[in-house]
């Protein structure tokens, strides 16, 4: 039996025995490495002095960005190394929209797989150009490479957890995609670490931590790849019955071909909805700690100052609230990703989606108003509920797209309505960061240049409202005919149920019970590490309350 044919989809197949809880830990173990994408800004400060060790060595003032880019006797600006951040999430977008349909002929352990080789095999290439001193191989292996492997390894669990969970499609991609959230937590501390355990006179240490990390994840990414399974054709949940067409007209038993959702209207409505909350939200994200230094100052620390005004012992006293303020939103965008897609579950989808859109609204408009009044807590509790709904939007539209467009192809159209995220990953910190610098240039005090943002931001999500609204079931039109959809079958590698029963599917366990030590191992070798990730966080966290 040759590598490739035990990747296939067809020698993942599970048999009656399979424990469908196996699944969500293999996802989480794929989703908690990827997500170190959130926490790679642990990496910049000793980036920007790789050369100077214990200062940043600039640049001549005459050096050109090209010559920059292949310098090796200057440190790298902090904006350069943040590209990263909007290569990650364009090529994740990319990605998922050119291999999605890949994906679900293939299988989740061959995507989980290649999602691997690129993600690890990025962050080596990576490694190797900070050794040069080219952040160019940085951008190629990281940003580009590892940003594919983003791609796959997201979407990879997505269809197969909402046919494993028929009756809890948001609770099921709510846990898988908590990870992602969850992966800074863990990903952030580990390397903080790792960096002061290989930092020398001659090296900041985060080339030897991008090798250890690269061979930690490849063998998480790996054993979760391998995990995987797929439900045969016709299987359910033992007890659950299919809930009657006339239940909930937003639901629907038919399935739409991933091809033609781009001239399908409520494809674009979702999109243009995902879009807005993911601007509004990464808005808030990418500024948090100058958002609260900014706007508070020396308030955080009972002084009437500005932050112009602190003094430098000042200004670190701010800096460590504002570092737990940061870690207490991370916490609030993984949980909402849970909680929130299981609330979906039973308020539906589209009520999920006003929820977030108004009460959105409402907490971007109250936000100026709370710093203005100095009303800490107020203003911490708002931001953290926008940042649960972040999180949130992304978990329960997988859920949403099964619902209208059905579940045979609901991975290659969730790769392709990613590339919203790609867009609003671009256009939501460019929004923040130039309405920004254009108030402080225009003489407005910083404590209150985020006022027009916070305006701008409610207006978008206000524009998600309309959005949500115009969502319709499809007209039947647009759904694959049986011989459409038994074609599409026949490419997945499916195999219906009926022909299984008493049988071993090749590579699966046929009709042998998972054993429960098995699923308790997976779920532990998932939920320590997020745990752990979670206390150092409310550690960091626990300075806004001090």
């Amino acid at each position: 039996m040759g590598l490739f044919d035990f990747l296939s989809k067809e020698r993942t197949i599970a048999g009656p025995g399979f424990n469908r809880w196996l699944v969500p830990p293999a996802a989480l173990a794929i989703h908690l490495c990827i997500g170190m994408a959130y926490g790679f800004s642990v990496f910049w400060l000793p980036l920007s002095k790789a050369i100077g060790i214990t200062e940043s060595l600039a640049c001549s003032a005459d050096m050109g960005f090209m010559a920059q880019i292949f310098s090796t006797s200057c440190d790298w600006k902090i904006s350069m190394l943040g590209w990263m951040y909007t290569l990650f999430f364009v090529f994740l977008g990319l990605a998922a929209w050119l291999f999605g349909g890949w994906l679900e002929h293939a299988g989740p352990r061959k995507a989980g797989i290649v999602s691997a080789v690129c993600w690890c095999g990025g962050l080596v290439i990576s490694a190797f150009g900070i050794y040069t001193h080219q952040i160019w191989l940085m951008w190629l292996g990281s940003g580009v490479i590892g940003g594919i492997g983003l791609g796959l390894g997201y979407i990879s669990p997505v269809s197969t957890l909402i046919k494993w969970f028929p009756d809890r499609r948001g609770m099921a991609t709510g846990m898988a995609i908590m990870g992602f959230g969850g992966g800074a937590v863990i990903g952030a501390p580990l390397a903080d670490k790792l960096m002061k355990h290989f930092a020398t006179a001659n090296s900041v240490g985060v080339w030897e931590t991008f090798l250890v990390l690269a061979a930690i994840y490849f063998v998480f990414m790996v054993a979760g790849a391998l995990t995987y399974r797929v439900p045969a054709t016709g299987w359910k949940p033992e007890g659950w019955t299919p809930p009657a067409k006339s239940a909930n007209t937003m639901i629907t038993a038919k399935h739409v071909h991933a091809s033609r959702v781009w001239g399908i209207p409520q494809f674009w409505l979702i999109w243009g909805v995902l879009f807005l909350n993911v601007s509004a939200g990464i808005g808030i994200l990418g500024m948090a700690s100058p958002l609260l230094q900014e706007m508070f100052g020396g308030r955080l620390i009972g002084v009437d100052l500005g932050i112009n005004d602190l003094d430098a012992a000042q200004k670190g006293q701010i800096a460590a609230i504002a570092a737990g303020f940061t870690g207490l939103l991370s916490l609030f965008n993984i949980g909402g990703r849970f909680v929130w897609a299981s609330c979906s579950d039973y308020i539906g989808r589209k009520a999920t989606y006003f929820i977030f859109l108004i009460l959105g609204f409402i907490l971007y408009v109250s936000i100026p108003s709370l710093a203005a009044a100095g009303q800490l807590a107020l203003f911490v509790a708002c931001a953290c509920v926008i940042l649960s709904m972040y999180g949130g939007g992304f978990a329960t539209v997988p859920a949403y797209l099964a619902d209208l467009f059905g579940t045979q192809m609901v991975g290659a159209i969730h790769g392709r309505l990613l590339t919203a995220w790609a867009v609003a990953g671009v256009a939501g910190p460019l929004l923040i960061n130039y309405i920004r610098e254009y108030q402080i240039a225009n003489g407005v005090p910083k404590a209150q240049a985020y006022d027009v943002t916070m305006y701008v931001l409610a207006g978008l999500v206000l524009l998600g409202v309309l959005l949500n609204t115009m969502i319709r079931p499809l007209a039947d039109k647009h759904f694959m005919t049986d011989a459409e959809l038994a074609a599409e079958k026949k490419l997945a590698h499916e195999r219906d149920i009926s022909t299984m029963t008493g049988t071993r599917a090749g590579g699966s366990n046929g009709g042998v019970a998972t054993s429960p030590m098995l699923t308790a191992f997976a779920w532990l070798a998932v939920g320590i590490p997020l745990m752990f990730g979670i206390w150092v966080t409310l550690q960091k966290a626990s300075a806004l309350f001090k």
